[in-house]
């Protein structure tokens, strides 16, 4: 609890920076599956392998994206919940979102093992590649359903306030699957499904460590028999917030494809090139990412506790926060590109590397508004507003599309690199006008009382308790918290289901016996 209660108090870029390392640690972890599959069949299984695994990550990515944004999504009303102390409705939010992943990751495992060689084809895959490409799609997509509750099990342990536990367990399954990788491939020679089945066995271990963390150390998660008991309503309610966040990654994932089926046609040194140069960018991009995932959870912990001003000082500091990083990611990656490039590949392939690094130059320059983006996107969805982040995902498409179709015929694999920058730019266009707008209308959701006009003090329920007093999710106002503890404060229940805040309209004393009340009902009028 206590890092969550970070997350509502002190100095907002502090916790939202102090929260993102653990999930930076823990990105740059999940991208070392990929980036030690890579190296591992690069080196080992060759410059063709290492295409075929390129050509079949865009489905992959079309898909698991698709979960991914699904149970991030799910996650929000849990951190709402949580900032407002609403035990009852975080567990039934955990409910409706467990069996709404479970249900994905069925129709996902489904569909992916059945359609992945002709899907394939349809990529005018080379032939060279796509058996290869087949083999590691159908394992990936056999085992979905550990990447699917691992990444529902993290979003849901990061929503109650503690990222450092994700990534104890991320790293955990890290060093496995190094190991695994090597045994499996370059020992034991299963080839490329080897490198599929070694990160299937270590996603699979990080699902059983978040289960039995869980249960032994997070109570506020214990689920009850009538917490499952979800109501559609429930699920609808869920499926509004994690079907556009969902549909925002896959219709981004679309235009991959789109850059997939160009590259295709420029052949398999194109494909190797832009998968080295993806692996190093994925890494590179984390902490942007990072930064944009605890601003979403800081956002919907402060916005459930109704403390709004807290809010827009938390984005506009993640924003600066976020812009001088990504400067300076840039810059390093515009510099030493060719070295990371170099791990996967080697230096016996020089027209590979080349283009590889001419990626990662155009990639460098735009970093600062991929750093924005994932702020701003961050921020709206942790308010519930996944409209805007889907409509620029529809955005990011388009130019990316365009890029593929249009620069591509043009200028060749140059003109595809120039698709991601040209997409950021499309996706902020939309994401910063819609925030400001959104970001006004708070505004006029302010509590205020008769005349009074200064800033008004927002407490929390869990910081209410912090400091002995246990009651509804009330908004007390007061100069500090020893006038509330001493005299008459006005005090308004969060009403909430008419989505506006009521007047302050109800005085209170506190009294000893109602500042240690342990019945919430004890303290309404």
């Amino acid at each position: 609890m206590s890092q969550s209660q970070g997350l509502l108090r002190g100095t907002p870029w502090k916790a939202i920076v102090l929260f993102s390392v653990p999930l930076l640690i823990g990105n740059v972890v999940q991208q070392l599956y990929q980036f030690v599959d890579a190296m591992v069949v690069g080196r080992h299984l060759g410059v063709l392998a290492l295409a075929s695994v390129g050509a079949s990550m865009s489905l992959l990515f079309l898909i698991t994206g698709f979960a991914w944004g699904m149970t991030s999504g799910f996650a929000i009303p849990v951190a709402q919940a949580f900032g407002a102390n609403d035990i009852k409705g975080l567990r039934r939010s955990v409910a409706a979102g467990a069996i709404l992943s479970g249900a994905t990751s069925l129709l996902m495992t489904l569909v992916g093992t059945i359609f992945i060689r002709p899907l394939l084809q349809l990529m005018k895959t080379p032939p060279e590649l796509i058996d290869d490409a087949a083999t590691f799609g159908f394992w990936s997509f056999l085992f979905m359903f550990t990447l699917v509750f691992f990444n529902f099990l993290a979003a849901i342990i990061r929503a109650v306030g503690d990222s450092r536990t994700p990534l104890v367990f991320l790293a955990i399954a890290c060093l496995l699957n190094v190991a695994l990788v090597i045994v499996f491939v370059a020992v034991l020679d299963w080839g490329i499904a080897g490198a599929a089945f070694a990160t299937a066995v270590s996603q699979l271990t990080s699902v059983l460590l978040c289960v039995t963390w869980v249960r032994w150390r997070i109570p506020v998660l214990h689920m009850g028999l009538d917490d499952w008991k979800v109501t559609m309503p429930e699920l609808r309610e869920h499926l509004n917030l994690g079907l556009p966040l969902g549909f925002q990654t896959s219709v981004i994932a679309i235009g991959t494809i789109a850059v997939q089926v160009r590259l295709n046609d420029l052949g398999p040194n194109a494909v190797a090139a832009f998968t080295a140069a993806g692996r190093v960018d994925g890494i590179a991009v984390t902490f942007l990412a990072s930064l944009g995932l605890a601003t979403s959870t800081f956002v919907a912990q402060n916005y459930g506790a109704r403390q709004i001003d807290r809010v827009k000082h938390g984005v506009r500091q993640s924003l600066v926060v976020s812009i001088i990083v990504s400067i300076v990611i840039g810059l390093a990656l515009f510099l030493l590109g060719a070295v990371f490039v170099e791990l996967f590949i080697g230096s016996e392939q020089p027209v590979v590397l080349n283009l590889a690094h001419d990626a990662l130059k155009i990639y460098s320059v735009a970093y600062w508004i991929l750093g924005v983006l994932f702020v701003v996107r961050g921020a709206l969805q942790g308010l519930g507003h996944m409209k805007p982040p889907f409509y620029s995902g529809i955005a990011e498409l388009v130019m990316r599309v365009f890029t593929a179709v249009v620069l591509g015929a043009l200028f060749g694999f140059i003109g595809v690199a120039w698709g991601a920058p040209l997409a950021w730019i499309g996706s902020i266009a939309l994401l910063i006008p819609s925030y400001i707008v959104i970001s006004r209308k708070l505004e006029e959701r302010t509590y205020r009382s008769g005349p009074r006009t200064e800033e008004i003090e927002v407490l929390s329920a869990p910081l209410l308790a912090e400091k002995g007093v246990v009651a509804d999710p009330t908004i007390l106002q007061g100069e500090s918290f020893e006038d509330v503890r001493t005299g008459p404060i006005p005090i308004v229940r969060d009403r909430g289901e008419t989505g506006q805040f009521p007047a302050l309209d109800e005085t209170y004393v506190l009294t000893d016996d109602e500042s240690t009340s342990e019945d919430p009902e004890d303290e309404q009028a």
